[in-house]
């Protein structure tokens, strides 16, 4: 266990940083996994309602850096392919 005063107070940080963290984690897979679920309803109307919704929370995700930016763009471009092939 830490003993000085700044190690103490790091860890202090750091349970509080990991806890908003997974918060975060836990609202983007929440909100892709619905995603999926209304794509895999074949919900056309729902999953385009969806779409703006979970870029939002999937570009915050990105830059508060709970995902990479590159992952970021993964995951959006997967949905809206889905979503557009859906819709078509």
């Amino acid at each position: 266990m830490a003993n000085t005063v700044s190690s103490l107070k790091r860890v202090r940080i750091t349970e509080r940083r990991t806890a908003i963290n997974q918060a975060r984690k836990t609202r983007l897979r929440n909100q892709i996994r619905s995603m999926r679920k209304l794509i895999a309803e074949k919900n056309a109307a729902a999953a385009l309602a969806a779409l703006p919704a979970t870029f939002s929370v999937v570009d915050k995700a990105a830059k508060l850096g709970v995902i990479k930016k590159n992952t970021a763009s993964r995951y959006k471009s997967r949905l809206a392919h889905h979503v557009k092939k859906l819709s078509a």
